[in-house]
């Protein structure tokens, strides 16, 4: 008699279920609903979004309209039960309260001041708004600057060379292998979609390369391409900006007025990195965590861009004996010129000097910032108080990687300048800050960076403050990953073991990350747990959010992510939905969670 092996197999199984109330939603019920049937009334609701949710403003009717979207959306519940309900439960009560577009964590209209000039906002700003890609050969397109104004970004870069025949205009990076774009779409394009997101002004700051027969050109496409939206100041120079207000549905150019052109006889369009500039991606992680103080200078690097004009890149540039002067520039493009930008011969004391008289546009990369923060940190305060201040990209990033905005935010720069087609986690602060005030594109600066004491003292990031004001955060739960994610994200056989890390990004004495415990075999993982975050600074501070998959034997997996603006948030129980590494949002892939200010 032969003898056999039996093998059995068990397969494992993991919980998936519908998300259930946590405790404190189902406490909230119960303290406002007190009906014996366990039916909320539309009364009932209105006090609790008073009262614990903190909307002393909204009114009975409009608490009835919510209640009425709540009960149209949960009938199909409760079929057979619809003659004998006048409120909505516990269920429905939950429903409402996970539903991002009825219970969203931010206010969705405008309601900054907006009449005080352009300098007192911070604007959302685009840097080589063109590029597809990396800095060096990426395609040229208009497709870019279509998403980013759909986006709401508020400021395009556009970088204008002549074509091979120079008889025509193209936008590229120069010195670059990057493929050109023709101005004329790119211009086609921003009239299309300026307005797309918001109604304030779309700025366009042109990075100029031309001939004046080429200026006198591209004046003439700016003209017929926006007509009367095309703002043209009546003087050639402001004692201070207009308000985005009075710009509402305004194109507005910007750029240094043409003094000479310097045409090459001839050179290499043609950029090669060093070994230290080598292109690189983030297109698979989300990124360095962020550094809480400003770094410090590389000194090989700081050579370099010592020696850069004003927004180009490092390079071969020709000697000085194979340019040609142009002295005749084009009258009719310099009277487009609505914010002029440039700087002031001399050193930084000189180029931040306020004019009474007159307001500009001054633009540093973010190692020039980095140096003035270091030796005119208050200087760089008053200058912003009245005059605009642009930080972009040093040039090695070539991999369209972005540097921690809020250093230029501390001190009142107002053009934070972004590659937008590039992601981690730098870029989702921007997205973040921008989420206030309707996402419109425009955030008024806090009152003590446009202030001036009694001694002439400005504020100061890095002074040591009195905490004022103190943020407790419950994450309660999160869900949607199973309906979003394909197994390139997760093993749908196998739920993931999620954690969340929570934190804040804001003045170094504010900036702090934690996390969450992770829970096992979960696509509805629930956490409840409570964080506090103490703030000095709070107008300046940005609540980070972050889901992780949870890997023993690798790196951990991303799950989401989203920035919300401290001061912008609504307190309650609230859905916070969330973004992938790009900052699309996911179709829905939300929290569950609670703020409060203690």
């Amino acid at each position: 008699m032969g003898s056999y092996t039996m093998c059995l197999c068990f397969k494992r199984r993991y919980r998936w279920s519908e998300a259930q109330p946590p405790p404190d939603v189902k406490k909230a019920f119960s303290t406002y609903c007190t009906s014996s049937d366990g039916q909320m009334t539309p009364d009932q609701l209105h006090r609790f979004i008073m009262e614990f949710q903190g909307e002393e403003g909204v009114t009975a009717s409009e608490a009835a309209r919510v209640f009425e979207q709540v009960s149209q959306r949960r009938r199909h519940h409760h079929i057979g039960k619809l003659s004998r309900m006048h409120g909505i439960g516990i269920d429905d009560f939950f429903h409402y309260l996970f539903s991002e577009d009825l219970n969203p964590p931010l206010r969705s209209e405008v309601y900054h001041d907006m009449t005080a000039p352009l300098s007192h906002y911070y604007i959302y700003t685009g840097h080589n708004s063109y590029l597809t890609g990396n800095q060096l050969s990426s395609t040229c397109s208009d497709v870019p600057i279509i998403n980013a104004l759909k986006r709401g970004v508020r400021v395009i870069e556009l970088d204008m060379w002549p074509n091979s025949t120079k008889d025509d205009v193209d936008i590229l990076h120069g010195r670059t292998l990057t493929s050109p774009v023709e101005l004329n779409k790119c211009l086609k394009s921003i009239k299309e979609y300026a307005f797309f997101a918001s109604s304030y002004p779309v700025i366009i700051t042109l990075e100029d390369h031309l001939t004046p027969d080429l200026q006198a050109k591209v004046a003439q496409m700016l003209t017929q391409t926006f007509g009367e939206l095309l703002y043209c100041p009546t003087t050639e120079s402001l004692e201070e900006f207009p308000s985005p207000e009075a710009l509402m549905k305004r194109i507005i150019v910007s750029t240094k007025p043409p003094k000479e052109y310097l045409e090459s006889k001839g050179f290499k369009d043609e950029y090669n990195p060093s070994q230290k500039e080598k292109i690189s991606s983030e297109e698979d992680s989300w990124g360095k965590e962020l550094a809480n103080n400003i770094p410090k200078l590389d000194q090989e690097e700081n050579r370099v861009q010592e020696n850069c004009h004003d927004d180009e890149l490092p390079g071969p540039y020709p000697d000085d004996g194979d340019y040609k002067v142009q002295q005749n520039s084009a009258p009719e493009y310099r009277r487009l010129i609505a914010i002029m930008a440039g700087k002031r011969k001399g050193g930084l004391n000189e180029q931040l000097r306020v004019d009474p008289h007159k307001v500009t546009r001054l633009s540093l990369n973010e190692q020039a910032f980095e140096k003035a923060v270091a030796s005119h940190g208050d200087d760089l305060v008053r200058f912003t108080q009245k005059n605009l201040l642009r930080i972009f990209p040093k040039a090695m990033r070539v991999d369209s990687s972005n540097y921690n905005p809020l250093f230029g935010w501390m001190y009142g720069a107002q053009m934070v300048a972004f590659n937008m087609q590039g992601n981690g986690r730098s870029l989702w602060l921007m997205h973040g800050l921008f989420r206030a005030n309707g996402e419109c594109g425009y955030v008024k600066k806090p009152d003590f960076l446009l202030k001036v004491g009694e001694h002439n003292q400005v504020f100061d990031p890095k002074a040591w403050l009195p905490v004022r004001k103190t943020l407790k955060v419950v994450v309660y739960m999160g869900d949607g990953w199973q309906m979003d994610f394909s197994q390139t994200h997760f093993d749908t056989y196998s739920p993931p073991d999620f954690y969340a890390r929570v934190g804040i990004a804001g003045v170094p004495a504010d900036t702090i990350m934690k996390r969450t415990r992770a829970i096992e075999d979960d696509w509805a993982p629930v956490w409840d747990e409570e964080f506090t975050f103490p703030l000095t600074v709070p107008e300046l501070a940005l609540l980070r959010i972050e889901v992780h998959e949870y890997d023993m034997s690798d790196k951990d997996d991303f799950g989401g992510q989203t920035c919300l603006p401290v001061s912008d948030l609504r307190t309650g129980i609230r859905t916070v939905p969330l973004f992938d590494h790009k900052g699309s949002k996911f179709k829905s892939v939300k929290l569950l969670m609670c703020f409060e200010f203690v």
